[in-house]
């Protein structure tokens, strides 16, 4: 007599659970399947005026923003004196019928027939109007509610899918590393030191070294996760507190490593370009760049070619003429702010709303520009006195991204200057087989990586030349001795990567809490 089989609950078609719904509301990104229906709306007032017998009501729900219109006429009493209590970031719900309107912020709109609020808020700090970086930064729990902020996050969430699609379509395993080490893998100089129980321990700064154990494992693996570096740097690229994705793979040599470091920054690319227009369009990224770098080859040269062309007279030439664009720009928006202050005594209510923000959008310029003009001078000196054997320093790696469009591949650096873990370039002993991407447009190093040493004997020598202790790696020198093999890897910075796709000024709007020099809290 056969057993009847226990019942799996688990039989149903995995991709029917994408339509199953727990809320019985309606999204703003939903309003285009339900026109000329009636929804439930449920968020918070992004903005709002009235008139004698309208409101306008900017509905903000996480997932876009949508007009409400309520009509004196067309709702109770009670109603209308609810929509008289709302402010700026009121929480609310409210039901109505959906009607498209190109005109309208998403290209449709809300008749309010019902209206809740949940929470009136009093002074909401936030204003429409200008606030200074340490203002927002105090007030950053709030600030992420702002139309920007808001799209740098949904710009960041999509790369995060991309970075995971990619590396899983690529047949990699995601494994984790621990946030706790008893070692350093670049030396301790930048780590974060804390007690663990009796023993000190470090906040790492990669998981690099556990992902080649688990490449042993596995073939390919990559880590995703926070790392910390205690560098006391106040620069526009730096955090101490930020997210790497690090990708290990045996077998693979150099040439290999920046094959699948350009794929994989290409797909990232191509998927915010599919994804993203709208966050992009609030955020005012000119994407031309990046729609021309994904169907073309990354630029690969040496770093010995890189130090020729940042000390090249081409390069000084090329600084000075871009030094007397700035101080003609600077001439250009000073003009064209006194001609819009004249015209605003005399203009409508509309056309001192647009110059306002023209306004704004020069006050920011101008504050890149006159940066600019200061750098610039400090730029050329650093270029031509460039000794080689030294690391690029941000503004070189500024310098040389000003003769290209898309990301270069920079390898084979001096040995000296880079970690013990590099191996060296058979040809040339004095060089590591290491790779920096460097991304266009003033953004810097956003990958670097590197063929590992695969030799066991190599590297105790490399460790003795680091003066790291033997007995802190011998897990790691386990791994040359039981099977080693040819492999390599790199790491990617999220928030750089994030800061150069949306175009940001500063890593610390890629992130939704950033931690900084003298940045705690909130």
């Amino acid at each position: 007599m056969n057993k009847q089989q226990p019942k799996n609950v688990f039989m149903a078609d995995e991709s029917s659970f994408k339509d199953q719904r727990i809320e019985d509301w309606v999204y703003v990104d939903e309003l285009n399947e339900h026109e000329e229906k009636e929804v439930e709306l449920k968020g918070w007032v992004y903005n709002y005026r009235t008139s004698k017998n309208l409101y306008f009501l900017e509905l903000r729900d996480g997932t876009g923003i949508c007009q409400c219109i309520i009509a004196k006429d067309s709702v109770t009493d009670e109603v209308w004196n609810e929509a008289d209590r709302l402010r700026q970031e009121s929480s609310l719900k409210l039901t109505g019928t959906v009607k498209k309107d190109d005109r309208s912020i998403g290209g449709y709109e809300v008749h309010v027939s019902d209206l809740k609020v949940l929470n009136v808020t009093e002074d909401y700090p936030i204003t429409p109007k200008e606030h200074g970086v340490e203002f927002l930064m105090e007030n950053r729990h709030l600030w992420l509610r702002s139309r920007r902020q808001w799209a740098a996050m949904r710009v960041r969430n999509r790369i995060l899918y991309a970075i995971h699609n990619f590396f899983q379509s690529q047949g990699f395993q995601q494994l984790d590393a621990p946030i706790f080490t008893g070692s350093s893998v670049e030396g301790t100089t930048t780590l974060f030191e804390t007690e663990y129980f009796e023993e000190s321990a470090y906040l790492t700064q990669s998981g690099q070294l556990y992902a080649e154990a688990m490449a042993m494992a596995h073939g390919k693996v990559y880590t995703f996760g926070p790392t910390f570096r205690a560098e006391k740097s106040k620069t526009r690229r730096h955090l101490t507190e930020f997210w790497m994705i690090e990708p290990e793979m045996a077998f693979y040599d150099l040439n290999m490593n920046m094959d699948l470091a350009e794929l994989f920054v290409k797909s990232i690319v191509r998927e915010v370009l599919d994804s993203c227009q709208n966050e992009l369009e609030i955020l005012e990224r000119d994407t031309t760049v990046l729609e021309n770098m994904v169907n073309r080859d990354f630029p690969r040269i040496s770093y010995d070619e890189a130090v020729r062309q940042l000390k090249s007279d081409d390069t000084a030439e090329m600084l000075d003429q871009m030094l007397e664009d700035r101080k003609q720009e600077l001439e250009d928006l000073d003009e064209e702010e006194e001609e819009l202050k004249k015209e605003r005594g005399q203009a409508k209510k509309w056309r001192k709303a647009q110059i306002d923000q023209r306004v704004n959008e020069i006050h920011k310029r101008r504050h890149e520009v006159e940066e600019d003009i200061r750098n610039i001078p400090s730029w050329k000196e650093s270029a031509v006195n460039f000794e080689w054997g030294t690391d690029f320093g941000g503004s070189d790696e500024t310098i040389l991204m000003l003769k290209y469009e898309t990301p270069i591949l920079v390898h084979r650096y001096p040995a000296e200057i880079k970690a013990f873990y590099m191996k060296r370039d058979q040809e040339n002993e004095d060089l590591a087989l290491a790779v920096d991407m460097l991304a266009p447009e003033g953004y810097g190093e956003i990958i670097g990586g590197s063929e590992r040493e695969d030799d066991l004997d190599t590297l105790k020598k490399r460790l003795d030349e680091h003066d790291l202790p033997h007995e802190a790696f011998e897990w790691y020198l386990d791994l040359r001795r039981h099977g080693t093999v040819p492999h390599s890897g790199f790491g990617l910075g999220l928030e750089r990567t994030v800061a150069w796709i949306c175009g940001l000024d500063h890593v610390r709007e890629t992130i939704p809490f950033p931690r900084m020099l003298g940045r705690l809290h909130p």
